[in-house]
């Protein structure tokens, strides 16, 4: 069997034996360059009796046999080939259908009448008939052909005819079709071998009137589209997706006997089982929002359900707060769980297995210290004890479950493969001592499963169907189902999808975890991370967060991050129908009206909502003009230019919602340079047109001051877009990720907003950018 080194007189004898079945040499040579091919098509050789040669046309078969071949139905692999070398199936469309049969049939019985007539065994299509089907195919698209000659489509005319007699051969066909379109067109001339020109699209007339623009996509939003199409149904799950490689050369095709799968589907009544298994030490971040749309989301299109596990193997990091945080976060993201459940409910399922496990010869105890076992897997070396007696192991494992072992003296480790090519099939560990009680199980064990050795056995008992995780965990598939496979339990089907990474933040827990605990940030749900309780403090949605991970998409691509502005696109986008907006002023300047009287109120009409209609009295709210206004600081300046909107002495500017103003003069302070107010005229019939647009907050009546609130305006919390690839990532946290404006002025509307309440801070006539300042209100600001 080849192995990953070969040496050049083995390649010579692969390539040898693989012309000699009428490979081509470029083929042959390239098929030496994979390993699982050049073994599945040596076997194939072999198994099919031609290792002394066979016809180009019978070897062609055979190459394909030996990689399309479903890993489900090996047992009739010998039948196959029996066919093929005597010629009984010649065509490819013939091994097509037999490949069919087989993936469907898989390792159950089958007629060979059937297989037969599936396959087209014995079935000659004569000459004459194919040359009669290609004429009918011709009569019935002539005017096409005429119309387009030789740029007809040759495949569809082709498939016409295999339409109509399936098992002829291939190569008559097409030189009957050929034949047919010379006959029709004659020889091609210089028109036909010219490229068809692009026709220019005319440029539509312009239109005085203002238009708004629509765009009609040519296909819909990637939102709209449906994510979980890729997964198989759960009886689909007998099927192989996964082999897994062993040193000596022996493969392991994972997949369910038709006992386990109707036991599994009778027990999930078909349904489609999920789980979200978050390690309870730490908050959730938007990382885990992914996984939650896809675990629950999954579970959802299907009917099915998606349990909520606690993976709390180590009852060192778990804490209460942390699991209650988890509840919360779920459901607040929207997801109801069909059961909540932790793996330690399982405890004594997970030790009698492992019992057995060692009774099968597929663990044993070992003694070696945690560097010891690390310098012997990275050497490939087994541990000392790998070969241990099974009683022994089975007496040292009850020992170590009676407390009578010291903590760090035993372990119980998996026997797997210690020459493989995976590092996760050196032997992991699946047990390992620790004297610490665990927050839920109590003081009941000492010995605690690894993540390895429970998590997919834990899948496995809850008849989950699909196992989903990130990508890198796929190295773990192979131990995941080699376990499954020693202990002769249901496997699920295991599929990995690509991190979700944000720019200008870090998401793993360590880092997390380091920025809270050394104070860096207020904690876990601080607005600057990227925690699903910060995100929720800033004042953004679960609805928001699903369309972002639904727009991300569940992708295979790895180190793929994405850019914060995506996020902050279907925050606007959802906020803009959720969060009333409302104007506030962060850096109050003076404004006098002289124009109005000083006990003068006129109540204005503001949008709450960007698309108000007028007819629509709940879409406004109601903000006093008054003599004495305020505008923000920056928007006044005492020298103009061409390319300043706001306000400056003699310019007009148009404020919000209400009347253009004049600046007729600026009161200074002694030092001749700090502004104390302005003085200006508003122009009551709205004749002025000017373009600067600004927002405001008016004095409510005769001396009494605006609204006044605190507001925190919240930036990237790092400079770069990728800190976590940085030596010192703690240097390039972002100096002004937070400012505290104690001082701001806002609207009445803010005056009754409770905990929880969203609005949009409207500022300049628009909105700021969600991430660089505060546009949502929730519970940020506090009344002065």
């Amino acid at each position: 069997m080849p192995g990953k080194e070969e040496s050049s007189s083995d390649k010579e004898q692969y390539l040898d034996l693989f012309l000699k079945i009428g490979l081509d040499e470029r083929t042959a040579k390239n098929t030496l360059a994979n390993n699982k091919v050049t073994a599945n098509l040596t076997a194939v050789i072999h198994e099919a009796g031609v290792s002394d040669g066979c016809s180009r046309t019978v070897g062609n078969l055979i190459y394909t046999v030996a990689t399309k071949y479903p890993a489900n139905a090996l047992v009739h692999r010998p039948t196959l080939l029996q066919y093929v070398v005597s010629a009984k199936i010649k065509t490819t469309a013939q091994l097509d259908a037999a490949l069919s049969f087989f993936g469907t049939t898989a390792s159950e019985d089958f007629k060979l009448n059937e297989f037969e007539e599936a396959c087209g065994v014995g079935v000659e299509v004569s000459v004459e008939e194919i040359e009669q089907a290609v004429n009918e195919v011709f009569e019935e698209n002539k005017n096409v052909i005429l119309e387009q000659r030789y740029r007809t489509n040759v495949g569809e005319l082709l498939g016409h005819v295999r339409r109509r007699h399936p098992w002829g051969d291939p190569k008559i066909v097409k030189q009957f079709v050929d034949a047919k379109l010379l006959d029709l067109l004659g020889e091609r001339t210089a028109a036909d071998n010219e490229k068809p020109s692009k026709k220019k699209k005319d440029k539509p007339a312009k239109v005085e009137e203002k238009t708004v623009a629509v765009v009609t996509p040519e296909q819909p939003p990637e939102e709209d589209l449906n994510p979980f199409l890729i997964f198989p149904q759960p009886e689909e799950n007998f099927k192989v997706h996964t082999e897994v490689f062993f040193s000596d050369g022996s493969v392991l095709r994972c997949c369910n006997t038709k006992e386990l799968l109707e036991k599994h589907l009778k027990a999930t009544g078909g349904k489609v089982l999920t789980r979200f298994p978050p390690e309870p030490n730490g908050y959730l971040h938007i990382g885990h929002a992914k996984a939650m749309f896809i675990d629950f989301g999954l579970a959802k299109d299907r009917g099915g359900g998606c349990y909520l596990r606690y993976d709390d193997t180590n009852p060192q990091a778990e804490k209460k707060e942390y699991i209650d945080h988890i509840e919360e976060i779920v459901q607040w993201m929207g997801w109801e769980p069909l059961k909540i459940t932790y793996t330690s409910d399982y405890f004594q399922d997970l030790y009698n297995l492992a019992v057995e496990l060692i009774r099968r010869g597929h663990a044993y105890v070992d003694h070696q210290t945690p560097d010891e076992i690390k310098e012997f897997r990275e050497k490939k070396m087994n541990s000392p004890w790998r070969d241990r007696p099974v009683s022994e192991s089975l007496k040292l494992f009850e020992d170590m479950r009676k407390g009578l072992i010291e903590e760090g003296k035993a372990t119980l480790r998996m026997k797997q493969d210690m020459q493989s090519d995976n590092y996760n099939m050196y032997d992991l560990i699946a047990y390992r001592i620790k004297f610490t009680p665990h927050p839920h199980a109590g003081d009941k064990w000492c010995i605690y499963p690894s993540y390895d050795y429970a998590h997919c056995i834990v899948d496995s008992i809850e008849n989950i169907t699909h196992s989903l995780c990130t990508l890198e965990f796929e190295t773990r598939r192979a131990s995941y189902y080699w376990l499954l496979h020693a202990l002769g339990l249901y496997q699920p089907h295991v599929w990995e999808y690509s991190r979700l990474n944000v720019t200008n933040t870090v998401m793993s827990k360590r880092k997390l975890n380091r920025l809270v605990t050394d104070k860096w940030v207020d904690g876990w749900d601080d607005p600057r991370l990227m925690t699903l309780a910060g995100l929720c403090r800033r004042g953004v949605t679960p609805t928001a967060i699903n369309a972002f991970v639904r727009g991300v998409g569940i992708t295979r691509s790895d180190n793929s991050i994405i850019n914060l502005d995506r996020l902050e696109y279907h925050i606007r986008e959802e906020l803009n129908k959720a969060a009333p907006r409302t104007m506030v002023v962060l850096h109050p300047l003076k404004v006098v009206i002289t124009n109005l009287e000083a006990d003068s109120i006129i109540n204005l009409d503001a949008k709450r909502w960007p698309d108000a209609q007028t007819d629509d009295a709940s879409a406004f709210y109601k903000v006093p003009f008054s003599n004495i206004i305020y505008i923000e600081n920056s928007d006044f300046r005492m020298k103009d230019s061409k390319d300043y909107y706001g306000l400056a002495p003699g310019k007009s500017v148009l404020l919000r919602y209400a009347f253009p103003i004049k600046c007729t003069e600026v009161i200074l302070a002694d030092d001749k340079e700090t502004i104390l107010e302005i003085r200006a005229e508003y122009d009551p019939s709205k004749k002025t047109k000017p373009k600067g647009v600004l927002h405001w907050v008016a004095a409510p009546s005769p001396g009494v001051d605006p609204l006044i609130v605190e507001v925190r305006l919240f930036d990237k919390l790092f400079l770069s877009e990728n800190p976590a690839e940085l030596d010192d990532w703690l240097a390039d946290l972002n100096p002004q990720s937070k400012v505290v404006i104690p001082g701001a002025y806002a609207t009445s509307l803010l005056q009754n907003a409770a905990v929880g309440d969203k609005f949009q801070f409207e500022r300049l006539g628009r909105l700021q950018n969600p991430f660089t300042t505060i546009y949502i209100l929730n519970i940020l600001m506090t009344y002065l």
